[in-house]
């Protein structure tokens, strides 16, 4: 009897471990929520990828690439100089060719294209160093709460200047005393007497554009108020006082100053949305943010990595160019590599965001409410992807410094001004110490709410950890290895985070390092499928004799993501786990991380062969 009832307890773990590797399927008109990537089943079919441009979005981003090379470029050094009136002359042409406007509806002036085409603009522009940042700064965080929170008044003032130039915008929220912590905020906002304008006094600090600014959108808490409420400022009301521009480590040509409020005046109807509803505000123009930081960071990765192929064929050592050598072919194939896999990311991410923005308006949303909502939706990924464009930025420019060699840091060659200005990514659009414990915070809480199955899954992981190894045959489709392999991490995942919000619980907020070892294990499953997934749609788009590179770039991500998840997780497990717990799982990390032996190297040296002979980043 007892061994009946073991074999068929055997048999029902068995089998739930089965039917959670097959994973809940999709279909293409099944859109998955933010967060579910790690729960269920991503079809190729179902999501953008960048061969798939049109015409159109081609033509703009050539276009935008055309304005770096004519107007940004050529002037990078009077840029970083801050030669007076320069900026605010590059952003006016950039508004003579609508791309102020870009995402703007055409009621106010605007182009009224699409989420996944303005993600193009930003990735291309990314490239324009100093000028990126003010753009981007421009319009995102200065224009968007007005779009996105105003009254239609509001929006009607203040929208058509901002996309054609005529005004600039700023975002004052960070305070001496407030970073990461926001709605800690000192600025106050008092109602005057008569009831007609709020009174706005306090100190903002790291403030781009505001030197040059006409309209800042500032966060303050009104009389004794929790939360932050947010107001449209003109920089006529009076009553501010803006300091001379700081000396940065990068970005030298962004404009970032101090900004003091003095009693500024500010009519009661440039109140924002509605009393406390600052933060939110706050909070939801960041998830944006994060998503448009990756692109910007892509965009310069790709033009780091260019003239990093550049330099290494012209630069002869030994007699011959240094290309030709294993330690730069590592190189310049590493930068491509994550490079590709982080656009496979941005642009699957973006499009689950486009495709969340038109359900939401379906189901009766206005525009502006949709892109919030769908935005949010995503967190979790934006932040991700703020996180890993970032640091891929930080290794194409350090590598690219690297392969320039003693002129990488000279100031007369470009590596030196792309080493200084990508670091400031890293701590822009919240610090990524922040973001990391944010994807695995958002991502827990959404479980508590019921909106995130990850109980379920986390528990029949636990079950497998006590069964027998599934040694069954694979089944013969393409890349079958990978998805397992991809599969198993998602396991990993749900192992350790599951045992480590049962172990810590309500103290597993206070385990920062815990978080982030969780969090980079998610980064490299997200990252990794979404490399699969894009270069699985190519084959089918082209098919696989003519994506020899990019499966290489692929299977050498995911191998290499296998060590990163082992260790991390390794490292999780043990500062919470003891005795056979420990054993057990420790053993499931093995088990979950195990793949087979790649020759890494020959992927590598394909990949940067065929960057060699382009003499560009072509992938």
């Amino acid at each position: 009897m007892e061994a009946t009832k073991k074999r068929r307890n055997e048999e029902k773990i068995i089998n739930e471990h089965k039917t959670y590797n097959k994973m809940e399927p999709l279909t293409q008109t099944k859109a998955l929520k933010g967060g579910e990537f790690l729960i269920k089943e991503t079809l190729a079919e179902s999501i953008f990828i960048p061969e798939e441009w049109n015409e159109e979005q081609r033509m703009i981003a050539q276009s935008c690439h055309d304005f770096l090379a004519a107007e940004v470029w050529p002037n990078l050094n009077r840029i970083d100089a801050q030669e007076e009136g320069l900026m605010e002359s590059l952003l006016n042409k950039a508004a003579d060719l609508g791309l102020l406007g870009l995402n703007v509806p055409e009621t106010y002036g605007g182009f009224e294209k699409d989420f996944v085409t303005g993600m193009l603009v930003l990735e291309t522009l990314g490239a324009g160093h100093s000028f990126a940042v003010a753009f981007a700064a421009h319009t995102g965080i200065g224009v968007l709460p007005i779009l996105y929170y105003g009254t239609e008044a509001q929006k009607s003032k203040y929208i058509p200047n901002l996309t054609n130039g005529t005004w600039k915008a700023s975002y004052c929220l960070t305070e001496p005393g407030s970073g990461s912590d926001a709605n800690s905020g000192k600025t106050k906002a008092v109602l005057n007497a008569e009831g007609t304008h709020y009174l706005i006094t306090g100190q903002k600090m790291w403030i781009t554009n505001a030197g040059f600014a006409h309209i800042f959108i500032v966060f303050a808490k009104i009389d004794n108020d929790d939360h932050l409420s947010a107001f449209i400022v003109e920089k006529t009301f009076g009553g501010i006082t803006i300091n001379p521009e700081e000396h940065k480590l990068g970005i030298k040509g962004s404009s970032t100053c101090q900004v003091f409020f003095n009693d500024c005046p500010v009519p009661v109807e440039n109140l924002l949305s509605e009393r406390q509803n600052g933060f939110k505000i706050a909070v939801n123009i960041l998830n944006l943010g994060r998503v448009k930081l990756a692109a910007a960071a892509l965009g310069a990765s790709k033009e780091t990595s260019t003239k990093s192929v550049q330099y290494a064929n012209e630069r002869i050592q030994f007699g011959r160019p240094i290309s030709k050598y294993g330690a730069i072919k590592y190189k310049l194939g590493e930068q491509a590599i994550r490079i590709f896999a982080c656009e496979s990311a941005l642009y699957r991410a973006t499009q689950n965001i486009e495709d969340a923005i038109k359900e939401l308006e379906q189901s009766g949303k206005t525009h502006e409410q949709a892109i919030l909502k769908g935005v949010e939706q995503f967190a979790p990924e934006a932040a991700i992807l703020k996180v890993y464009g970032s640091e891929v930025l930080d290794y194409v420019v350090d590598e690219g410094v690297q392969i320039y060699g003693g002129m990488g840091y000279s100031a007369e060659a470009p590596m030196e001004r792309a080493y200084r200005d990508s670091r400031i990514n890293r701590i822009f659009e919240g610090t990524n110490e922040i973001n990391r414990m944010l994807i695995v915070d958002m991502m827990l809480k959404r479980a508590m709410k019921g909106e995130l199955n990850l109980m379920e899954p986390a528990m029949k992981i636990q079950q497998e950890l006590m069964s027998i190894p599934d040694f069954g045959d694979l089944e013969e489709t393409l890349f079958a290895d990978e998805k397992k392999y991809l599969l198993n991490f998602k396991k990993a995942i749900l192992m350790v985070a599951g045992m480590a919000a049962q172990k810590l619980m309500m103290e597993l907020s206070k385990e920062q390092e815990v978080l982030m070892n969780i969090a980079d294990m998610l980064i490299d499953v997200y990252i990794g499928e979404s490399t699969l997934l894009r270069v699985e749609k190519m084959i089918q788009l082209k098919g696989e004799p003519a994506c020899e590179k990019q499966i290489a770039m692929m299977r050498v991500f995911i191998s290499d993501a296998a060590d990163r998840i082992n260790k991390n997780g390794k490292e999780a497990i043990s500062s919470f786990a003891e005795g056979d717990e420990l054993q057990m799982m420790l053993m499931g990390i093995k088990r979950f991380t195990k793949t087979k032996p790649h020759n890494n190297k020959n992927a590598r040296r394909l990949v940067a062969d065929a960057l060699i002979e382009a003499g560009k980043y072509c992938y």
